[in-house]
């Protein structure tokens, strides 16, 4: 009788402890490749880039979701030096800093680790409105603000992007300029 009742504690906690169809984004690999780019700056390569939703399509944040981004890099980048890059992408799109960007920088510099070659950073904008971040398929945690999706992912995939050629490829539109 002990026995059976600590196996179906057991299973109980396991059930419990599953995340609830409903709120769950499906996985990584059930999402369709958009499109793939690398990235490079200068004579560096710095990550290879794939853009991925459930149809394979992207048509816009708010009907693609979930979206998912994912670089894979090619260098060691400290924790410090993305999030520095990724104020200078806002304040190059937008003109200036905002304290939104400033407070979405302490919540990275909170979520983020250095990356290795070979590590993977994935983005994924769930369908509740919010970023999910992941670092080689283990959960970093969430932003909480529901704004931060479309100003973080424009970095890429924006028109104001300074990656217009990465933009292109992984929006999918560089076969016969589609």
């Amino acid at each position: 009788m002990r026995i059976s009742s600590l196996i179906a504690a057991g299973v109980l906690s396991v059930l419990l402890a599953l995340p609830s169809q409903a709120n769950e984004a499906p996985p990584h690999s059930a999402l369709k490749t958009v499109g793939e780019g690398q990235f490079s700056y200068l004579f560096w390569d710095l990550y290879q880039a794939r853009l991925a939703t459930s149809d394979g399509k992207f048509h816009s944040y708010q009907q693609n979701k979930p979206l998912l981004l994912e670089l894979t890099y090619q260098r060691d980048i400290s924790k410090a030096d993305f999030v520095e890059a990724t104020l200078d992408q806002w304040q190059a799109q937008q003109g200036s800093l905002q304290q939104r960007h400033r407070d979405w920088a302490a919540q990275l510099d909170k979520l983020w680790r250095d990356v290795k070659k070979g590590d993977r950073l994935a983005c994924l904008l769930r369908a509740d409105g919010l970023v999910e971040f992941s670092f080689n398929g283990q959960p970093l945690g969430v932003v909480e603000d529901p704004a931060f999706a479309a100003e973080f992912l424009d970095i890429w995939l924006g028109e104001k992007t300074t990656a217009p050629k990465l933009r292109v490829a992984l929006l999918g539109q560089n076969n016969n300029g589609s």
